[in-house]
């Protein structure tokens, strides 16, 4: 295959995998068990220099050398110019798109991400980060919810902006949050949920979906020493 996917079943690997399945291009699954602490290999740091899932490799243009993209948003902004397809055309809902595919990738993974650390992963809780991270995770739905009661999806049409935030919304309650005061919020996340493809895409590597491990290792390759000896 000419388009490589290295992934993971994490919000972000599923962003790239709903992305893929949703265009319906043929691509080769290349699984990254970050469990097992294989981001860390030399062979895929070659690929992505920050070792996080997920990578795509495009080797669609014979004339020069295959295109190595990493960090989620990159790939999703990649593949939308690439088939142009999940990108408004119009200069106003292109740069909407682009604004909250930004949000989603400077806030609601981060926020949300740290949210379900402290809340679900972290072995020592800690009550003031999961103060911090509930009350600014609810103010980022919040957000969404506000924009999506004068809009369809937020930039209008169906885009890589809606890509990129479903997953994280989707791990809410790992975050120790809850859709119930965002009725648009609610709307709008049913009507991804049902599309086809993003069912496609969340299946994909689906027996491995299962959390981070409870185990030493596994805590100490996600979180401990080994990410930050693996440079």
């Amino acid at each position: 295959m000419s388009l490589e996917l290295y992934t993971w079943p994490t919000p972000n690997g599923h962003k790239a995998q709903i992305m893929l399945e949703e265009l319906g291009v043929p691509f080769d699954l290349r699984p990254v068990n970050i469990f097992e602490g294989e981001q860390f290999s030399d062979a895929f740091g070659r690929i992505n220099p920050n070792r996080r899932i997920p990578a795509l490799i495009d080797a669609t243009d014979p004339s020069g050398p295959p295109l190595r993209v990493f960090e989620s948003g990159a790939i999703l902004l990649h593949l939308a110019e690439k088939y142009g397809r999940f990108i408004p055309q119009h200069p106003h809902g292109r740069s909407a798109a682009i604004q909250w595919l930004m949000w989603q990738v400077s806030g609601l993974g981060p926020m949300l991400g740290q949210g379900q650390h402290f809340w679900t992963y972290a072995q020592e809780k800690h009550p003031y980060s999961i103060d911090r991270y509930t009350k600014e995770g609810a103010r980022l739905l919040s957000v969404m919810n506000g924009h999506l009661g004068e809009h369809e999806f937020l930039a209008d049409d169906y885009s890589i902006a809606d890509i990129a935030c479903f997953p994280w919304v989707r791990i809410h309650k790992l975050a120790n949050l809850s859709l119930d005061e965002f009725p648009n919020l609610q709307r709008w996340y049913a009507a991804i949920r049902n599309r086809p493809a993003v069912g496609r895409g969340l299946n994909i590597l689906r027996e491995h979906l299962t959390g981070v491990p409870n185990t030493e290792r596994a805590h100490d390759i996600m979180f401990g020493k080994t990410q930050f000896e693996k440079r």
